[in-house]
């Protein structure tokens, strides 16, 4: 479903090279997560794939076809994105927040409210419709944003660090329930996070990043058990080291 052939992005501002010769091919429904330090180029290639930033050399591809051949308003609402902070309009209520692109795509009313109600079932908000989102929880402002991202049935989600502001309980919680709306509505999914236990959990494939070039590109079980270098084994040794602890404290060993 999305190519992407050794993309490349400097910003001459700051003299830095974010990504550097990236080329990943993600499949339908597949679940993919970028992980890597701050700075390695996570978020400005999430950026390239729906062109709010456009890479300096190489081809974005979706369903075979160049992004650069697509109208950019017209890419991006064929692709959900969300952010670590929801980015919910505080002057409407959790309804008017999901109808907001169908209402520009010109949807009718009728629909919009269909589609409205069930998306509140899918994130298990169905009596929150009329709430003032200044009143919900953290995590529930992560539902609705997610519910916002799928309202015009988009079948591309792109997720920047989406659990991160949340607190571990919350975060557990929110990204199973993404995973079970990615499962059941087939969805194709890029994650950025910094959390390789989120990684490892939610993951089809990881793609380990450094210094905006790919380091490692494997399944959950495979980085875990032959990480190609040092970083990588560097980057899985926490969540190892905290499921020890945890095998310990249940009396596992």
């Amino acid at each position: 479903m999305i190519e992407l052939s050794a993309i490349s992005k400097f910003y001459a501002n700051a003299g830095v090279a974010a990504v550097t010769n990236l080329s990943l091919i993600v499949a339908e429904r597949e679940f993919i997560v970028l992980i890597g330090p701050s700075g390695c180029g996570k978020t400005t290639t999430l950026n390239m794939l729906n062109r709010l930033v456009e890479p300096d050399c190489g081809t974005i591809r979706l369903s075979g076809r160049d992004i650069r051949e697509l109208d950019p308003v017209q890419l991006r609402r064929g692709i959900g994105y969300v952010f670590q902070e929801a980015g919910l309009f505080t002057n409407m209520s959790v309804a008017q927040n999901i109808a907001i692109t169908p209402r520009l795509l010109g949807w009718t009313e009728e629909d919009i409210t269909h589609r409205v109600a069930e998306l509140l079932d899918l994130i298990r908000m169905p009596d929150f419709s009329n709430r003032d989102v200044r009143q919900l929880s953290g995590g529930q402002r992560q539902r609705v944003a997610l519910a916002r991202a799928l309202a015009a049935r988009p079948s591309i989600i792109l997720l920047d660090e989406p659990f991160g502001a949340l607190d571990p309980l919350t975060r557990d919680e929110i990204a199973e329930e993404y995973h079970r709306i990615h499962k059941e509505l087939g969805l194709t999914t890029i994650m950025v996070t910094h959390d390789m236990t989120e990684a490892l959990l939610l993951a089809d494939r990881i793609v380990v990043m450094r210094d905006g070039a790919v380091v490692q590109t494997d399944t959950p079980y495979d980085l875990v058990t032959r990480p190609a270098d040092d970083f990588v084994a560097r980057l899985i040794e926490t969540p190892k080291r905290r499921a020890a602890t945890l095998a310990v404290a249940l009396g596992m060993t």
